[in-house]
């Protein structure tokens, strides 16, 4: 039986609807490893192009809003109608790299040496978890996947909430300030996200083990990216709140 996954984009029920008889056309670890490191590489091309522009004096707002708008609609396509991953996550990537570099760059601006501590981290809770995962320190447990998509799903909706009330002028408190309620919040929407990488480790190797077609391993692809991208975004908003009290 295929687990659930705490992130959005890979759900119970993905790999299932997407189940077919496809002979050696199908879904491997191996493969899903390597659409995730060639998406990983297109993000981090689309994020040099913004960030080297921010840095050499011209407007990239507008391909930062560009580049989330075109983000957003292609992962619900995505998400939606997952056999056209082969074709849409890699322009995904490029497009979440623009608006990712440009939002580095900001905030590198306000705190030199703050992406670079971001990357760092992530990448260092990205192997913990694999470690512990593989080693079976943390198991994937239901209870687990539930207590984690539950957390997910709540901070989704606060996030929601605090966008929608900020149209009007009224702030959620501590979500965005750096009192140490604050930062505690932070920290615990960073140990969320964290973990939505087990239920992705899981989901991945379940469905490579439950024969999904092949496609799929660009789709197990980009629900890892999407996961990294949220880890590495609460990374900086954490450290930003930990240096402005300085």
């Amino acid at each position: 039986m295929i687990g659930r996954s705490g992130n959005p984009t890979l759900n119970d029920k993905t790999f299932e609807r997407q189940q077919a008889s496809y002979g050696n056309q199908a879904m491997t670890i191996e493969g899903t490893v390597n659409k995730a490191f060639i998406t990983l590489a297109l993000l981090l091309g689309g994020a040099f192009v913004s960030w080297s522009g921010y840095f050499t004096g011209q407007n990239v707002v507008p391909y930062a809003i560009g580049g989330a708008i075109i983000g957003f609609v292609l992962a619900l396509i995505v998400s939606f109608k997952p056999s056209v991953s082969p074709i849409l996550v890699p322009v995904y990537a490029v497009a979440e790299g623009v608006f990712l570099g440009a939002l580095s760059a900001n905030y590198e601006s306000l705190y030199q040496g703050i992406t670079l501590q971001a990357a760092l981290l992530t990448i260092g809770v990205f192997l913990a978890l694999l470690l512990a995962y593989k080693t079976r320190v943390i198991k994937a447990t239901e209870n687990f996947k539930l207590g984690v998509f539950a957390a997910t799903a709540g901070i989704a909706l606060v996030y929601l909430l605090s966008f929608i009330l900020g149209l009007f002028g009224v702030t959620v408190p501590y979500l965005h300030d750096n009192s140490w309620i604050g930062i505690g919040i932070s920290l615990v929407i960073v140990i969320v996200a964290a973990l939505n990488l087990v239920l992705d480790f899981d989901f991945i190797e379940s469905g490579a083990n439950g024969g999904a077609p092949k496609y799929m391993e660009w789709y197990g692809a980009f629900g890892l990216l999407v996961t990294l991208v949220w880890l590495y975004v609460e990374m900086l908003r954490l450290l930003a709140k930990l240096r402005s009290r300085d």
